[in-house]
């Protein structure tokens, strides 16, 4: 699922939660469903995080530095 779509869902999961009209074993399962959304959000965003920071770094005679990034990992 892309990133967007995961943050939708978690949104959704939220408000849900957030009217607090549902049973405890629904709860359980959109907070379970929910923490696990959160993770894998939070390791999309710090891999983008640590590709931006490759984009902005220079080698120790300041030039740029560049590499390829695998997409196999999306």
């Amino acid at each position: 699922m892309e990133f967007e779509k995961k943050l939708n869902r978690l949104e959704e999961i939220v408000g849900k939660m957030e009217k607090g009209d549902i049973s405890l074993e629904d709860s359980l399962k959109f907070f379970e469903e929910g923490v696990k959304l959160s993770r894998e959000c939070n390791a999309k965003l710090t891999e983008a995080e640590l590709k931006v920071k490759k984009l902005m770094s220079f080698d120790k005679d300041g030039n740029p530095v560049t590499e390829s990034f695998n997409s196999d990992n999306n």
